[in-house]
Parts: structure tokens; C-alpha cells; sequence
């Protein structure tokens, strides 16, 4: 029941807080493009959380625990949070003051690459039960290195770049999406802190980084 209340809180909380960012600076309720945003973004947010909370509890517990230890952590949080803050409020002004267009057919298939970057979210927190929001190591943790972690070492963080960037196009703000883009210095940031950590405490993580060499992008990072 705790971890129940604890995950609706939270949900109805960034829910909340989203229409907010939103919703204020557009000065209307009328931005069907943050509506159809809000949709996207919390309808399987609720979906994954059900069948977490009734799949795998303990995985949900890791999600829903944002406290990070790591000092460089920290500040990519904090980075990241002012990004997205940013982000949605300039989305907002960019609806109310007609600062720039996205067609119809561009925002349809930012839509889909969010969904598809849902599918491939659950598809990763499948394979590794050891995931969480903070960097630690766990005990008795293993290395994950079939399906998505077979191709790279990071596959979460690779999802969650298309899932942020496709954000600012849906919402249909050009201006949106220049907020958004440094996220992907932020995350290069993560990554590099996280292996640091993963070297030294995870025994085995050396030689997977030599069995799967990129960390973001298949030849390429």
C-alpha cells in the first residue's frame, strides 16, 4: 500500500506539474498539442506503473527512487530538470505568441517515435531487473549483456534521448526543441560518471565494455 500511494503520488504530482508548465504560459486550455502530449506521455507512464506494481514491485520501488549519491549525478539531475522546466514553459510561450510552426505530419511521427521509445523502454527494464534511477551498484547484481544491452551498453539512456527529443515536436515548438537538445550533453555526462562507477564496483563490467563497445549509438558512441 505504501509503495501504491507513493507511485500515485508522484504520478499525479508530474501530471500536475506538466499541465502547469504547459498549460500557464500558453495563457489557454485550448493547446491541443500539449493535451495530446500529456496523453502520450502519462497514459503508458499509468500502464507501465500497473503492471510493474503487480509484475515486479521491486523494480517499480527502483524507479520511483530518485535520490541520487553520486555528486556528478547530482548535477546532471539538476541540469536535466532545468532543461525540461524550460523546455515546457517556452513550448507553452511559443503556443501563445505563434513563434514557429510544425506541420501536422511531423508532429504524427514525433508520436509515434514516443510510443515506439515506450515499447522499447519496457522492453529494457525486462531484460535488467537490476534497473534503477540512480547510479549504485546493487547486490548480488549480474551484467546484463543479451538483447538491447548486447548492441549497446546503455540502451535506456539511448531510448530515453528519442523519447525527450520527439517531447518539443509534439508539443510543436521549434524553439521547444533547442531547450531540449543539450539533454544529449547531459546524458553523454551520465553515461561517462556511470561507468566510472560500474568499473570499479560491478566485477565483470571491464570486460563487457570490451565485448560491446559502444555506449549510446551502435558505430558511432
Amino acid at each position: 500500500m505504501k509503495l501504491l500511494l507513493n507511485a500515485l503520488v508522484k504520478y499525479i504530482f508530474g501530471l500536475v506539474l506538466v499541465g502547469v508548465l504547459l498549460f500557464l504560459p500558453a495563457g489557454t486550455l485550448n493547446y491541443i498539442n500539449g493535451w495530446l502530449f500529456i496523453g502520450l506521455l502519462f497514459i503508458p507512464i499509468f500502464i507501465l506503473g500497473a503492471v510493474l506494481y503487480l509484475k515486479s514491485p521491486q523494480l517499480l520501488e527502483k524507479r520511483l527512487n530518485s535520490k541520487e549519491k553520486e555528486t556528478t549525478q547530482k548535477g546532471v539531475v539538476a541540469v536535466a530538470g532545468v532543461l525540461f522546466v524550460t523546455g515546457f514553459v517556452v513550448a507553452g510561450l511559443d503556443y501563445r505568441f505563434n513563434w514557429s510552426f510544425v506541420p501536422d505530419w511531423l508532429v504524427i511521427i514525433a508520436s509515434a517515435i514516443l510510443l515506439v521509445s515506450y515499447l522499447l523502454y519496457a522492453e529494457v527494464m525486462r531484460e535488467n531487473i537490476y534497473l534503477s534511477r540512480t547510479i549504485e551498484v546493487q547486490k548480488d547484481q549480474k551484467i546484463i549483456d543479451t538483447g538491447l544491452y548486447g548492441i549497446v551498453r546503455h540502451p535506456m539512456y539511448a531510448v530515453t534521448i528519442l523519447l525527450f527529443l520527439s517531447i518539443p515536436v509534439i508539443l510543436g515548438s521549434l524553439w521547444a526543441l533547442l531547450c531540449f537538445l543539450p539533454y544529449v550533453a547531459v546524458i553523454v555526462v551520465r553515461i561517462k560518471n556511470e561507468e566510472q562507477v560500474l568499473s570499479k564496483e560491478l566485477n565483470g563490467y571491464k570486460e563487457y565494455k570490451t565485448r560491446v563497445k559502444y555506449r549510446l549509438i551502435p558505430f558511432v558512441w
